[in-house]
């Protein structure tokens, strides 16, 4: 065997190697059941409902209310009232 046929069997091996590499990666590769965009809007849709929940809580629970006051503007307008009359 020639030192041509010898550089020539090693970058052969090489592309060999190369390709069952990439064959094995691909196996490998993962693949996401809920998309990365679709978690973020989960998160975002959590958050919002367990501060609507622990509101809810809060006033009904705690401040002896109707949870569901909770909900109402005229609640939160009042509640924005006396904050701003006990800064002045």
């Amino acid at each position: 065997m020639t030192a041509e046929e010898r550089v020539k069997a090693t970058r052969e091996n090489i592309k060999k190697e190369k390709k069952a590499k990439k064959e094995t990666e691909k196996g490998k590769m993962r693949i996401r059941l809920i998309p990365i965009w679709l978690r973020l809007v989960l998160i975002v849709f959590g958050m919002a409902l367990s501060l609507v929940i622990g509101a809810m809580v809060g006033y009904g629970v705690l401040g002896d209310g109707n949870p569901l006051d909770a909900l109402k503007p005229s609640t939160w307008q009042h509640i924005i009232d006396l904050v701003e009359k006990e800064k002045e």
